[in-house]
């Protein structure tokens, strides 16, 4: 087992609700709840689950764009959620961010050379006289041509405009990159070339990913180790041909069976949840997962699971099931 890069302890995020001409608080947004999770150095972990949620909410918190409500992030060591301003900034050289827009994310009244030097001088890379070289170096590396320094966003398509994402997360040789979403916008066949791309990147440089993503078959391709939220919890974890193959927890099982399936002769049986995540303002009492669980029994309803280790390196937080795996 490699050394982990990240170690993420009771991280939790509740973004309180005002109301009234005083504004006072009158609840929370429970966003994030208590997660907690590692990622080995070199390898991915995938944070996946439905809009709602909490696993952008987890990622930006990891980079502390947000401030957490309570919980440790430790990144190399380092507890982020400590640093002063002068600190953080030093550190967040070694951890940047994809985002899930490939065309919002980037300037459109700038240059893609003024994109990319822009995040070089941030953190004085390299002086200025080779700043034009290392841009194209970058370029060069996501699979873009010396050109491309010269044009606009607009004037590439939403594959290569994630492709000048990527090169600016780069630009600053960053250790972990938190990638929000970063293929849901491109068409199929597009996605598959940034995957491919973000595997040669992390072969190449080492480089560690938290892949957060809704879709199963984008996660598949390029994890070591997926993390099932639901509602601000992680619900379970495992490697990723353990998950696919043994999935425990009904909600796993659930989004597993909405899963497009690639075979059109092959029949599986569907397990889907029923209705709509409930709002994290009022989470559901006991399992969060309950109201929408077809195994649900009394106790579900009351206390919620604790994890349970149901193969080594696979754990879940079901009392139906994890027990008796």
């Amino acid at each position: 087992m490699n050394e982990p890069i990240l170690v993420v302890r009771g991280l939790i995020k509740h973004f309180p609700v005002r109301r009234g001409v005083f504004a006072r608080v009158s609840g929370a947004v429970r966003a994030v709840d208590g997660v907690s999770f590692q990622v080995e150095r070199g390898k991915t972990l995938s944070l996946v689950g439905e809009s709602g949620s909490g696993k952008t909410t987890a990622g930006r918190l990891v980079l502390r764009l947000i401030e957490p409500t309570s919980g440790s992030v430790e990144f190399d060591g380092v507890d982020v959620t400590r640093l002063d301003r002068g600190n953080l900034r030093t550190l967040r050289k070694r951890m940047q961010l994809i985002f899930q827009d490939p065309y919002g994310s980037l300037n459109p009244r700038m240059t893609v050379q003024s994109v990319l030097a822009e995040a070089i001088a941030a953190h004085n890379i390299v002086p200025g006289e080779k700043r034009r070289d290392r841009v194209v170096e970058l370029l060069d590396r996501v699979g873009l041509s010396a050109e491309a320094a010269d044009r606009y966003p607009h004037e590439f398509s939403g594959g290569q405009r994630q492709r000048i994402g990527i090169a600016r997360a780069l630009a600053v040789e960053p250790d972990l990159i938190v990638a929000d979403e970063p293929v849901s916008a491109l068409d199929v066949s597009i996605q598959a070339q940034i995957l491919n791309l973000m595997a040669d990147l992390q072969a190449q440089l080492g480089l560690t990913y938290l892949f957060i993503s809704h879709n199963l078959a984008v996660v598949r391709h390029i994890s070591d180790h997926v993390a099932v939220m639901y509602l601000g919890r992680i619900v379970e974890s495992a490697p990723v041909e353990e998950l696919f193959a043994r999935p425990v927890h009904p909600y796993t099982r659930a989004l597993l069976a909405a899963a497009p399936e690639p075979n059109p002769v092959a029949r599986k049986r569907r397990a889907m949840a029923q209705g709509d995540i409930p709002s994290p303002l009022r989470p559901p009492s006991g399992c969060h997962f309950h109201p929408r669980c077809p195994d649900c029994i009394g106790i579900c309803r009351e206390i919620y699971p604790p994890v349970v280790e149901v193969a080594p390196g696979h754990a879940a937080a079901c009392h139906v099931h994890a027990a008796s795996s």
